[in-house]
């Protein structure tokens, strides 16, 4: 196996059933220290922006890896500027961008805009966008996950045990045949459970943006895919999938000084969430903003945050534009109105201005602050501003 050079790597992956199992992939054969998801197809244009900057300003080379992201026209303009950003860096500073899809629309984006793939038997497809250091691979017989797996040399560092291969094998075949709606082959119907499982708790336990996010789902993965290695059906994953939680949950809060174990798997995570400093930002008014919760575990949380003293209003922002407000002093509901919205004074909810989605916690920063604490008038410009101290 060819190793990759070991520097900082990001990944940026969609949020469904592909998207995770390639992130699962990536982070068994090398540290990923931030995992971006992305839910739909038209964000990953600001996404890769924010990024472009980012590794602009970088001194340090580091690894990029896109995964599972239909290139729509930023993407692929990102592309082009991540080559020309690269050029301009010395060998010792270049970064390396690996981007794996397995999209059709991908492929006529790029001939759109005059890319097309190297002279290449078989469905790979392989680009030359005059950068060594970027690699662009589509293959539509494929998905994202057995791609990340099937090129794991662009990237690997570390070595799995072979159960841990083992399992993963499991995994890939798994999504490859749910993603690739390959009913006929034996692996469809693991990949079914899977499916399910993911949905079910990839937002209602550890968030998006927590640490332990990717790590938790990561671990689910794993396990189901041991249990489906094992061959036991699908009501028998089902009927374990709590008790497999729980042994996840129990190796993450180890520690944990106020962890109860009689409590619910929920009472157990809240506590945790309620001290987090990355899943909650302050706004200048002293209200917490998170992201993306699920409303039964903001409503957990925003009561352990104000019962702690930590914050009197707590406001929570779904991708899909909706805000939730809760209090302690009566004030969720004044500011829900500011959203066009309404309910109860310390339980109420509104949307974002002009129906308006979010695509991550400094997008809904963004769109919150302004509306919620909107800046003094800038008087300056007034024509009575200069008769302010004017003294007859």
């Amino acid at each position: 196996m060819i190793r990759s050079v070991p520097v900082k790597a990001t990944q940026i992956t969609h949020n469904d059933l592909d998207g995770y199992g390639a992130s699962t992939v990536v982070g068994a054969f090398r540290e990923v220290e931030r995992i971006v998801h992305v839910a739909r197809y038209s964000d990953i244009g600001p996404v890769v922006e924010v990024e472009l900057k980012r590794l602009g300003a970088s001194k340090a080379p580091e690894l990029l890896i896109v995964t599972d992201l239909g290139l729509e026209a930023p993407a692929v303009n990102f592309l082009k500027s991540f080559a020309a950003m690269n050029g301009r860096r010395s060998g010792e500073e270049k970064h390396r961008l690996v981007v794996l899809d397995h999209h059709a629309s991908s492929l006529d984006q790029l001939r759109e805009q005059g890319i097309v793939p190297l002279p290449e038997e078989g469905t790979l497809k392989r680009f030359d966008l005059a950068d060594p250091d970027l690699t662009l691979l589509i293959d539509e017989s494929r998905c994202a996950t057995r791609m990340a797996f099937d090129h794991r040399e662009l990237y690997a560092l570390d070595e799995p045990t072979e159960a841990e291969r083992l399992d993963l094998q499991t995994l890939v075949e798994a999504v490859d045949a749910l993603d690739l709606w390959k009913k006929d082959r034996a692996t469809f119907l693991g990949g079914h459970t899977l499916d399910e499982v993911f949905w079910d708790n990839v937002a209602t336990l550890v968030p998006l943006g927590h640490p332990w996010h990717d790590r938790f789902i990561g671990d689910l993965f794993r396990g189901v895919a041991e249990l489906l290695r094992q061959g036991r059906s699908p009501a028998e994953i089902e009927s374990g999938i709590g008790a497999l939680r729980t042994r996840i949950l129990d190796a993450l809060l180890k520690g944990e000084p106020d962890d109860d174990r009689l409590l619910t798997t929920r009472m157990r995570v809240a506590r945790v969430l309620a001290r987090s400093d990355t899943l909650f930002r302050p706004l200048s008014d002293g209200t917490l903003l998170s992201f993306g919760l699920d409303s039964g575990m903001f409503q957990r949380v925003s009561d352990r945050i104000m019962e702690s003293g930590r914050a009197r209003r707590v406001v929570n922002v779904q991708r899909t534009g909706s805000l939730s407000f809760r209090s302690n002093n009566e004030t969720a509901l004044d500011g829900a109105r500011k959203f066009r919205g309404g309910g109860h004074k310390d339980a109420a909810g509104g949307r974002l201005p002009n129906n308006a989605s979010a695509f991550s916690i400094a997008d809904a920063l963004g769109q919150v602050e302004p509306v919620l604490n909107p800046p003094p008038p800038d008087l300056s410009g007034s024509p009575f501003a200069a008769l302010k101290n004017w003294k007859g």
